[in-house]
């Protein structure tokens, strides 16, 4: 009998899809801007045009990156593991995966239902051929005294094609609204409570395979990303960059920066084999006041503009080794 050593790369992207709401009203949620008769006039057409770009974008981070093309590989490649942020509901995760551009990919997802005021829930798509989901919960987080509620952390372990078992952690935190300094708290909690979470993961299995994907409204070397890193994780898109000029996933007055992240466990990071920002230039515009290049979202301002969001994904891949028998 021969042992051969295969391996196979798993492709994760995370990307705030900034508002992907439905155009009804929930009679528990304040989401009336995101109504035909609210603020920002939101009717199906321009929902269903959301989706679509939403769907074509995630598609698009199967494309091969520039470190593939100058190895020869062209190969376009199903993303294995999608992290989403700033989606509505399940009645949003159905449409995108069952009617929209994405739905020939036959994703299935998983979501959570938070507190959160808006309505705004992290969901995980996954691909059913490369991912096998074994459980799955929410992680509530207990805001302090007269704070508003925040998105749960969603966590779901499964088998991956090598037979291990990979834990993910799909991130939201609180934003910077009101100033980084005054809402800085409220980010700490989620890295606390997150933390913890990995924290059973590891005592339960040291060597366990762990990725952290999402919007944690913070930069490299903020205190939140610094606390998760202390609780032993790799912030993996560290120096994630684009190749057409986006330094990072998120423009804020002319400044590239990087709001989302990927952290892995020290396994997983071992395995990293690259991540970066993709930054097609379908996905970006002239910013008209700084100069330069920047997200095309769907809204500037007021002003409709038919785009795909504020943020830039984040694609990490991973090369999985594992051993076959013949």
């Amino acid at each position: 009998m021969i042992s051969l050593l295969l391996s196979s790369l798993l492709t994760l992207v995370t990307l705030n899809c900034e508002n992907l709401f439905d155009c009804q009203h929930d009679s528990l949620k304040n989401d009336y801007e995101w109504t035909p008769e609210g603020a920002n006039r939101w009717t199906t057409t321009r929902y269903w045009h959301k989706m679509n770009n939403i769907g074509r974008e995630i598609l698009a981070c199967g494309s091969p990156s520039a470190t593939h093309e100058k190895d020869g590989d062209a190969t376009w490649r199903l993303p294995d593991l999608v992290a989403l942020t700033e989606v509505e509901n399940d009645t949003v995760l159905r449409d995108l995966t069952r009617r929209s551009l994405l739905r020939n990919a036959h994703y299935e997802y998983l979501m959570t239902e938070s507190p959160d005021q808006r309505g705004i829930d992290v969901a995980l798509l996954y691909s059913p051929f490369t991912f096998r989901p074994l459980g799955h919960r929410s992680l509530r987080i207990t805001p302090p005294k007269d704070a508003r509620p925040t998105r749960d952390i969603l966590y779901v372990s499964g088998l991956v094609v090598t037979g291990d078992t990979l834990h993910v952690f799909v991130v939201h935190a609180p934003s910077r609204t009101g100033g980084e300094h005054l809402t800085r708290s409220y980010r700490l909690l989620v890295a606390e409570r997150l933390v913890e979470a990995v924290d059973s993961v590891y005592q339960l299995h040291p060597e366990a395979k762990i990725l952290v994907a999402g919007d944690f409204n913070a930069y490299t070397g903020d205190k939140s990303i610094v606390r998760i890193e202390e609780g032993g994780l790799s912030d993996v898109s560290r120096n994630a960059t684009g190749s057409n000029g986006a330094q990072g996933t998120y423009r804020f007055q002319g400044e590239w920066g990087s709001l989302d992240h990927v952290f892995a466990s020290p396994k997983m990071a071992e395995s990293l084999h690259e991540c970066y920002v993709f930054d097609a230039p379908f996905l970006l515009e002239d910013d008209e006041t700084y100069g330069g290049l920047r997200p095309r979202r769907n809204y500037n301002g007021p002003r409709y503009q038919r785009g795909f969001s504020d943020h830039l994904p984040l694609v990490a891949r991973f090369r999985l080794e594992y051993q076959k028998q013949e």
